[in-house]
């Protein structure tokens, strides 16, 4: 018996935040499957994590924490 792969969605995307520039900014998503790879890309640059970008998942929910933002991070 061949059980097709369900697709990963978000259950809860992304939404446009106002940031306060030299702080910490938490961007959220919420997917439907726990555990997905996610990936997080500035245009087509993937981002790696560093001193300025902190990557944590658990379970259904992904977050991305962008130290010392910058107007460049936009």
């Amino acid at each position: 018996l061949c059980v097709p792969a369900v697709p990963v969605l978000f259950k809860q995307a992304l939404e446009n935040m106002d940031m306060e520039e030299g702080k910490s900014i938490s961007l959220r998503c919420e997917l439907t499957k726990a555990d997905a790879t996610v990936v997080w890309k500035k245009g087509e640059t993937t981002l790696q994590a560093s001193a300025k970008y902190e990557m944590k998942q658990k379970g259904t929910v992904a977050e991305l924490v962008i130290h010392n933002a910058e107007p460049e991070d936009a």
